[in-house]
């Protein structure tokens, strides 16, 4: 009887630890461009998680992003290394983190986009020195979607 409930006990156990957990994070995948943001602040410049680009609260506001596909075919060879290669004719979406959508912007023979827009197009109806529009571009390269924030910040 003895033998039979340790058996049992450890067939339990068994099944209980053979139970499949969900994984608590959300599946990610590595973005297919390298996203580098003109006039960004900060140590990282426009290489940051979340860069914050500078722009005059008296004129009009400039969001001007870079961007690069990088080709890590000589990713070993030190003499080589990694090439940045421009993105051309890439279409991107600059919205507000609410959604509001501010416009599409596609990139040029140099890998670059910039949106002018004034202030109150961005959502900031009277600028001043410290404020601070909460941005997302996202686009789709080589069937792969991505998203960067971002910060615009009047100076």
């Amino acid at each position: 009887m003895k033998t039979a409930k340790i058996l049992l006990f450890v067939a339990m156990a068994f099944i209980a630890a053979s139970c499949k957990v969900e994984d608590p994070f959300v599946d990610r995948v590595v973005a297919p461009v390298l996203l580098v943001f003109d006039n960004a602040v900060g140590d990282g410049g426009g290489f940051t998680t979340e860069p914050t680009v500078l722009s005059r609260a008296t004129g009009s506001a400039t969001v001007s992003v870079r961007i690069l596909e990088l080709d890590k075919t000589n990713i070993l060879d030190f003499k080589k290394g990694i090439d940045s290669i421009p993105v051309t004719g890439l279409t991107l979406s600059l919205t507000t983190r609410t959604g509001v959508k501010i416009a599409d912007i596609t990139t040029d023979a140099n890998g670059r986009a910039t949106a002018t827009k004034t202030w109150a197009e961005f959502g900031v109806a009277s600028p001043r020195a410290g404020s601070i529009v909460a941005l997302t571009l996202s686009g789709k390269y080589k069937e792969q979607s991505f998203s960067k924030l971002a910060r615009l910040q009047a100076n």
